[in-house]
């Protein structure tokens, strides 16, 4: 049965009277969110106090204290704009939303007194961005939580790509028996040695420098592809770097994503990209499901031109092993979008999101319009000039007629300017 729309759940909490040394510091305190727009009657006496939602969720444990002092906190579990209560669409002045919801400029229309979105996450293309700008919505994310996370996940997912740990254990747990050194060759098959095969990064932001860092240090040769870091980062890093996608992906035994989603770089490996490939290399994603296509990644595996692969995202989530094109992929492992995740990740992640919405929403070092999209919100955010990279005469001509495919070696990535830290992953992980 369908879910009706409602108001799940909310918290109230009356301020007390202050005076003394309690009074002058709350004088003293930051512009809060509730002087962000003139006063919002709700609940008994028509008390002024705005409304904070948090759109797809319903755990407020974390957010509540924060917030509780200066918003009516209310969350909504849904997982549209047609599951959230009107009293939401009407009066919010605040949302926290997680990358399980959807805001299109339609879905933005809906509400009346927005003022800030506050993406819990690092990752912004569940939102539109540019429409948000243009309806006076400022967006901010969470750069910066989690980075040691994903970057242990994805040395851990590689790892069991190349000693197939993975599928080891799983074949233990199911009854087989090693009674001598053939039924260990035969089940190991595959397994390779990490020395000197070439990890290949697209993406050298926080998260990709971190698993760089982490892959040297069992013997990977790390080559990177990232054509807006400034030159020479490669030299502090004791980093190979290439200036085209194709020569990363020819050199690589191993693939590593870690860079955003955006409109230019949407499959980015694709049946083109993976025939680039060097036969049997690994690939792993943790940054955003769709830079893969999952119908020419199984048949890749399936053909064995990819030896494995690991994603723990997936173009459409949550991800159903027993529908879509990977059901039946060979050599694959999945987890459920969680790389980001540790008790202490999560909890920081959520005070920073709900700090953030405190603020009023000029300028922080969060807000994403700045540097996406800088002329739909010229009252708020500072015009910032995108410099631009590099480029050797080889490359220029790609970028003036890019191919059919998706190979294009500038726009396939969203270049965030260094001036404004939205996610200064160059190509921010997401998650």
């Amino acid at each position: 049965m369908d879910k009706p729309p409602g108001l799940v759940g909310t918290e109230r909490s009356f301020p007390v009277p202050q005076t003394g040394p309690a009074a002058m510091l709350a004088s003293n305190k930051r512009p809060r969110l509730d002087n962000i727009r003139p006063p919002i009657p709700n609940g008994p006496g028509m008390h002024a106090r705005p409304l904070v939602a948090l759109l797809d969720g319903r755990d407020c444990a974390v957010e509540m204290p924060i917030l509780k002092d200066v918003a009516t906190v209310a969350f909504c579990d849904a997982q549209s704009t047609s599951e959230i209560h009107e009293k939401v669409l009407n009066e919010a002045v605040g949302a926290l939303m997680w990358h399980t919801i959807t805001l299109t400029k339609d879905d933005l229309e809906k509400f009346k007194a927005l003022k800030v979105i506050v993406r819990i996450g690092s990752g912004i293309d569940n939102v539109d961005v540019k429409a948000a700008g243009e309806l006076g919505i400022a967006v901010c994310n969470v750069p910066g939580y989690g980075v040691e996370e994903v970057a242990d996940t994805t040395m851990c997912l590689i790892l069991n790509l190349y000693r197939r740990t993975y599928w080891l254990a799983n074949m233990v747990r199911e009854g087989k028996k090693f009674t001598g050194p053939e039924q260990v060759r035969e089940a190991a098959q595959g397994c390779a040695r990490i020395r000197e095969d070439t990890l290949g990064i697209v993406g050298l932001g926080r998260i990709g420098s971190a698993v760089a860092l982490r892959a040297k240090a069992f013997g990977f040769n790390v080559t990177f592809y990232d054509p807006y870091l400034s030159d020479g980062i490669e030299k502090s890093l004791g980093l190979a770097r290439v200036y085209t996608l194709q020569d990363l992906l020819y050199r690589s035994d191993c693939v590593s994503l870690h860079c955003s989603l955006n409109e230019h770089n949407n499959h980015l490996i694709n049946d083109f990209t993976i025939k680039q490939m060097r036969p049997g290399a690994f690939l792993v994603n943790t940054a955003r499901g769709a830079l893969v296509d999952e119908n020419a990644l199984a048949a890749a595996l399936k053909e064995g031109r990819i030896r494995a692969a690991a994603l723990d995202v997936h173009e459409n989530e949550p991800y159903n092993p027993f529908q879509g094109p990977l059901k039946d992929a060979p050599n694959l492992i999945c987890t459920p979008h969680a790389a980001y995740y540790s008790d202490a990740s999560s909890n920081e992640l959520r005070e920073m999101a709900a700090n953030e919405i405190r603020l009023d929403p000029r300028p922080q070092a969060t807000s994403v319009q700045a540097s996406l999209h800088p002329h739909t919100c010229p009252p708020l955010y500072p015009q910032v000039e995108e410099p631009r990279p590099r480029l050797d005469p080889l490359v220029r001509p790609v970028l003036e007629n890019p191919p059919h495919h998706n190979t294009n070696f500038l726009h396939q990535f969203n270049y965030q300017p260094s001036a404004v830290t939205t996610s200064q992953e160059s190509f921010h992980h997401e998650s």
